[in-house]
């Protein structure tokens, strides 16, 4: 989910040359694909959105008051900033708050920033390993701090361990939607943009990597997501 954002299990800035079998077997299952792209937060595990939105219901704001904040000024706002470790976590919450009390709002940030750890999704985990056995992938993730493998919650690192590359926008310093993030990401796998498959829970985060030429699959209804995904590799992944 690029917030992805706000996968705050952040990743740490790891890549593995790709596997010598990729390009062989990928090549006879589907022509055009070459290689899939994840999101994190939102894809391969739960939405914070849903932890946002319980926090909004527990204090009595707005519906959507956290997507509000995140949608006013998006490149240059508190969390463009924390995801590219321009700030701070304290000076993120400074310059969240006061971007909330700007829209006449009062927001704890230190309980928007509780919400960024999801929980895993099974059936997404197995369609990332069935597709790391045939092509090169790689982890797309606007984080907010890089973190050590032995920090991670359990069985994240397992998953992690499955990419070819992993982009994280605290060590590259920029993020999603911003193109050279995705630009880093074929860079490292090799391969050209067109022969992407890309899955995000965010339309604003596909929008970029549609226009560069990426397949790309917004992840709403899991379920159907993998579905697209296995049209659009020709494997079967449930």
């Amino acid at each position: 989910m690029n917030w992805a954002l706000m996968a705050a299990e952040a990743i740490g800035a790891a890549a593995r040359p790709p596997r010598s079998s990729h390009a062989a077997i990928g090549s006879t299952i589907a022509a055009v694909i070459k290689a899939v792209l994840f999101d994190f937060g939102g894809v391969l595990t739960t939405s914070p959105f849903e932890a946002f939105a319980a926090y909004e219901v527990e204090v009595g704001l707005p519906p959507d008051t956290i997507r509000l904040i995140n949608s006013t000024n998006p490149d240059a706002n508190a969390w463009a900033a924390f995801e590219r470790r321009e700030v701070g976590t304290d000076e993120f919450c400074r310059l969240f708050e006061a971007e909330a009390a700007a829209l006449g709002l009062m927001v704890d940030a230190s309980r928007v920033l509780a919400g960024l750890h999801g929980d895993l999704r099974p059936g997404m985990v197995e369609a990332l390993r069935r597709c790391s056995e045939a092509f090169p992938t790689a982890l797309l993730t606007n984080n907010v701090e890089p973190m050590a493998d032995g920090e991670m919650r359990p069985g994240f690192a397992d998953v992690v361990a499955l990419f070819d590359v992993v982009v994280e926008s605290s060590v590259v310093g920029c993020r999603k939607p911003e193109q050279r993030f995705y630009e880093i990401a074929c860079e490292r796998l090799g391969v050209q943009a067109t022969g992407c498959v890309f899955l995000d829970d965010l339309g604003v985060n596909l929008k970029p990597a549609r226009t560069m030429g990426m397949t790309t699959i917004k992840v709403a209804d899991p379920a159907a997501a993998i579905g697209e995904l296995s049209a659009a590799v020709g494997l079967e992944l449930a």
